[in-house]
Protein backbone atom coordinates (compact mmCIF):
# COMPACT_ATOMS: atom_id res chain seq x y z
CA UNK A 1 0.00 0.00 0.00
CA UNK A 2 1.48 3.32 -1.21
CA UNK A 3 1.95 6.44 0.99
CA UNK A 4 -0.98 8.10 -0.77
CA UNK A 5 -3.63 5.03 -0.19
CA UNK A 6 -2.33 5.13 3.61
CA UNK A 7 -3.02 8.70 4.28
CA UNK A 8 -6.29 9.15 3.15
CA UNK A 9 -9.29 9.61 4.88
CA UNK A 10 -10.83 6.29 4.94
CA UNK A 11 -7.78 4.46 5.98
CA UNK A 12 -6.73 6.90 8.37
CA UNK A 13 -10.10 6.79 10.30
CA UNK A 14 -9.81 2.39 9.62
CA UNK A 15 -6.57 2.63 11.29
CA UNK A 16 -7.39 4.63 14.00
CA UNK A 17 -7.24 3.49 17.55
CA UNK A 18 -10.86 1.89 18.91
CA UNK A 19 -11.08 4.69 21.53
CA UNK A 20 -10.80 7.57 18.45
CA UNK A 21 -13.04 5.86 16.32
CA UNK A 22 -16.05 5.49 18.87
CA UNK A 23 -15.38 9.40 19.56
CA UNK A 24 -15.56 10.00 15.13
CA UNK A 25 -18.82 7.59 15.46
CA UNK A 26 -20.13 10.05 18.54
CA UNK A 27 -19.28 12.97 16.49
CA UNK A 28 -21.03 11.68 13.25
CA UNK A 29 -24.27 10.80 15.29
CA UNK A 30 -24.16 14.35 16.97
CA UNK A 31 -23.76 16.69 13.42
CA UNK A 32 -26.19 13.98 11.46
CA UNK A 33 -29.28 14.71 14.52
CA UNK A 34 -27.66 18.44 14.67
CA UNK A 35 -28.70 18.64 10.42
CA UNK A 36 -31.62 16.65 11.03
CA UNK A 37 -32.86 19.74 13.66
CA UNK A 38 -31.78 22.43 11.51
CA UNK A 39 -33.61 21.77 8.42
CA UNK A 40 -36.83 20.99 11.11
CA UNK A 41 -36.44 24.13 12.69
CA UNK A 42 -35.74 25.76 9.79
CA UNK A 43 -39.01 24.66 7.72
CA UNK A 44 -40.97 25.44 10.95
CA UNK A 45 -39.85 28.78 11.21
CA UNK A 46 -40.21 30.21 8.08
CA UNK A 47 -44.04 28.66 8.10
CA UNK A 48 -44.64 30.46 11.28
CA UNK A 49 -43.22 33.95 9.27
CA UNK A 50 -45.58 33.27 6.51
CA UNK A 51 -48.89 32.20 8.63
CA UNK A 52 -48.20 34.76 10.99
CA UNK A 53 -48.06 37.17 8.18
CA UNK A 54 -51.23 35.99 6.36
CA UNK A 55 -53.12 36.97 9.86
CA UNK A 56 -51.70 39.82 9.93
CA UNK A 57 -53.01 40.95 6.60
CA UNK A 58 -56.63 39.06 7.76
CA UNK A 59 -56.53 41.03 10.77
CA UNK A 60 -55.45 44.29 9.95
CA UNK A 61 -58.27 44.73 6.92
CA UNK A 62 -60.82 44.71 9.54
CA UNK A 63 -62.78 42.15 9.34
CA UNK A 64 -65.46 41.38 11.96
CA UNK A 65 -63.41 39.84 15.10
CA UNK A 66 -65.92 37.50 16.07
CA UNK A 67 -65.82 36.26 12.79
CA UNK A 68 -62.21 35.64 12.38
CA UNK A 69 -62.19 34.01 16.32
CA UNK A 70 -64.53 31.25 14.66
CA UNK A 71 -61.79 31.09 11.60
CA UNK A 72 -58.96 30.84 13.87
CA UNK A 73 -60.47 28.15 16.35
CA UNK A 74 -62.10 25.86 13.32
CA UNK A 75 -58.67 25.51 11.72
CA UNK A 76 -56.38 26.11 15.18
CA UNK A 77 -53.29 23.33 14.24
CA UNK A 78 -53.15 25.31 10.91
CA UNK A 79 -53.80 28.40 11.29
CA UNK A 80 -50.43 29.96 13.11
CA UNK A 81 -49.05 30.91 16.19
CA UNK A 82 -50.52 34.28 16.10
CA UNK A 83 -53.50 33.17 14.71
CA UNK A 84 -53.88 31.22 17.86
CA UNK A 85 -52.68 33.68 20.53
CA UNK A 86 -55.50 35.48 18.91
CA UNK A 87 -57.91 32.73 19.35
CA UNK A 88 -56.68 32.83 23.04
CA UNK A 89 -57.03 36.06 24.18
CA UNK A 90 -60.65 36.72 21.94
CA UNK A 91 -61.97 33.35 23.34
CA UNK A 92 -61.30 34.61 26.53
CA UNK A 93 -62.45 37.63 26.41
CA UNK A 94 -66.21 36.58 25.30
CA UNK A 95 -66.32 33.97 27.57
CA UNK A 96 -65.20 36.79 30.38
CA UNK A 97 -68.21 39.50 29.03
CA UNK A 98 -70.45 36.32 28.71
CA UNK A 99 -69.70 35.58 32.46
CA UNK A 100 -69.43 38.92 34.00
CA UNK A 101 -72.97 39.55 31.84
CA UNK A 102 -74.75 37.54 33.92
CA UNK A 103 -73.94 39.66 37.42
CA UNK A 104 -74.83 42.61 38.31
CA UNK A 105 -72.17 45.15 37.38
CA UNK A 106 -69.83 44.22 34.73
CA UNK A 107 -65.90 44.38 35.47
CA UNK A 108 -64.69 45.19 31.96
CA UNK A 109 -61.16 45.17 34.00
CA UNK A 110 -61.28 42.10 34.63
CA UNK A 111 -62.49 40.28 31.53
CA UNK A 112 -59.23 42.61 29.85
CA UNK A 113 -56.81 41.29 32.24
CA UNK A 114 -58.11 37.68 31.36
CA UNK A 115 -57.93 38.26 27.85
CA UNK A 116 -54.47 39.45 28.30
CA UNK A 117 -53.11 36.80 30.40
CA UNK A 118 -54.51 34.09 28.17
CA UNK A 119 -52.46 35.63 25.22
CA UNK A 120 -49.19 35.69 27.69
CA UNK A 121 -49.70 32.44 28.15
CA UNK A 122 -50.17 31.27 24.78
CA UNK A 123 -47.77 33.39 23.55
CA UNK A 124 -45.20 31.64 25.98
CA UNK A 125 -46.41 28.30 24.74
CA UNK A 126 -45.83 29.25 21.03
CA UNK A 127 -42.65 30.80 21.61
CA UNK A 128 -41.69 27.32 23.82
CA UNK A 129 -42.63 25.71 20.48
CA UNK A 130 -40.28 27.07 18.50
CA UNK A 131 -37.32 27.31 20.96
CA UNK A 132 -37.24 23.42 21.08
CA UNK A 133 -34.28 22.00 20.18
CA UNK A 134 -32.26 24.59 19.66
CA UNK A 135 -30.37 24.25 23.06
CA UNK A 136 -29.30 20.75 21.35
CA UNK A 137 -28.19 22.62 18.98
CA UNK A 138 -26.25 24.56 21.40
CA UNK A 139 -24.83 21.82 22.93
CA UNK A 140 -23.23 20.58 19.89
CA UNK A 141 -21.63 23.74 18.68
CA UNK A 142 -19.88 24.00 22.27
CA UNK A 143 -19.11 20.67 22.91
CA UNK A 144 -18.38 19.10 19.99
CA UNK A 145 -14.70 20.69 19.50
CA UNK A 146 -13.77 19.46 22.76
CA UNK A 147 -14.98 15.66 22.38
CA UNK A 148 -13.08 15.82 18.83
CA UNK A 149 -10.33 17.19 20.93
CA UNK A 150 -10.16 14.29 23.19
CA UNK A 151 -10.04 11.79 20.25
CA UNK A 152 -6.56 13.72 18.92
CA UNK A 153 -5.44 13.86 22.23
CA UNK A 154 -5.88 10.47 22.38
CA UNK A 155 -4.61 9.37 19.27
CA UNK A 156 -1.76 11.62 19.92
CA UNK A 157 -1.32 9.95 23.32
CA UNK A 158 -1.03 6.48 21.23
CA UNK A 159 1.32 7.52 18.26
CA UNK A 160 3.84 8.65 20.49
CA UNK A 161 3.64 6.15 22.68
CA UNK A 162 4.28 3.39 19.58
CA UNK A 163 7.77 5.24 19.19
CA UNK A 164 8.95 3.22 22.23
CA UNK A 165 9.46 0.02 19.89
CA UNK A 166 10.58 1.88 16.81
CA UNK A 167 14.76 2.14 17.13
CA UNK A 168 14.43 5.78 14.58
CA UNK A 169 12.12 7.96 15.58
CA UNK A 170 11.36 9.91 12.05
CA UNK A 171 8.06 12.01 11.05
CA UNK A 172 6.93 9.36 8.69
CA UNK A 173 6.76 6.94 11.43
CA UNK A 174 4.42 9.33 13.73
CA UNK A 175 2.97 10.91 11.12
CA UNK A 176 -0.13 8.41 10.16
CA UNK A 177 -0.63 8.20 13.74
CA UNK A 178 -0.72 12.08 14.17
CA UNK A 179 -3.36 12.47 11.17
CA UNK A 180 -5.24 9.59 12.23
CA UNK A 181 -6.00 11.87 15.77
CA UNK A 182 -6.58 14.76 14.07
CA UNK A 183 -9.39 13.46 12.19
CA UNK A 184 -11.41 13.95 15.36
CA UNK A 185 -10.85 17.34 15.63
CA UNK A 186 -11.79 17.69 11.71
CA UNK A 187 -15.05 15.95 12.24
CA UNK A 188 -15.83 17.63 15.67
CA UNK A 189 -15.62 21.08 13.90
CA UNK A 190 -17.38 19.62 11.15
CA UNK A 191 -20.15 19.14 13.61
CA UNK A 192 -20.24 22.31 15.84
CA UNK A 193 -19.92 25.10 12.89
CA UNK A 194 -22.98 24.24 11.45
CA UNK A 195 -24.94 23.83 14.68
CA UNK A 196 -23.38 27.44 16.02
CA UNK A 197 -24.53 29.20 12.56
CA UNK A 198 -28.06 27.55 12.93
CA UNK A 199 -28.58 28.58 16.76
CA UNK A 200 -27.47 32.05 16.00
CA UNK A 201 -29.79 32.31 12.84
CA UNK A 202 -32.93 30.76 14.49
CA UNK A 203 -32.19 32.73 17.98
CA UNK A 204 -32.23 35.83 15.64
CA UNK A 205 -35.56 34.58 13.90
CA UNK A 206 -37.39 33.81 16.23
CA UNK A 207 -36.75 36.91 18.58
CA UNK A 208 -37.79 38.66 15.81
CA UNK A 209 -41.10 36.58 16.04
CA UNK A 210 -41.40 37.00 19.32
CA UNK A 211 -41.38 40.60 18.91
CA UNK A 212 -43.96 40.79 16.91
CA UNK A 213 -46.17 38.52 18.47
CA UNK A 214 -45.45 41.05 21.78
CA UNK A 215 -46.41 43.99 19.64
CA UNK A 216 -49.53 42.17 18.24
CA UNK A 217 -50.72 41.41 22.14
CA UNK A 218 -50.59 45.29 23.23
CA UNK A 219 -52.24 46.47 20.32
CA UNK A 220 -55.24 43.60 20.13
CA UNK A 221 -55.14 44.32 24.44
CA UNK A 222 -55.78 48.35 23.04
CA UNK A 223 -58.19 47.20 20.44
CA UNK A 224 -60.61 45.22 23.14
CA UNK A 225 -60.11 48.00 25.51
CA UNK A 226 -61.92 50.08 22.93
CA UNK A 227 -64.17 47.92 22.19
CA UNK A 228 -65.12 47.58 25.96
CA UNK A 229 -66.12 51.19 26.06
Amino acid sequence: MNAAQDLSFLALISNAHLIVQLIMLLLVVLSLVSWSYIFRKMFAIKAARRLTEQFERSFWAGGNLHTLHQSASSSREQSGALARIFEAGMGEFIKGKAAAGTREALDMGAVLDGARRAMRASFQRELDALDSHLNFLASVGSVSPYIGLLGTVWGIMNAFRGLANVQQATLAAVAPGIAEALIATAIGLFAAIPAVVAYNRFTHDIDRLANRFESFVEEFSNILQRQSR
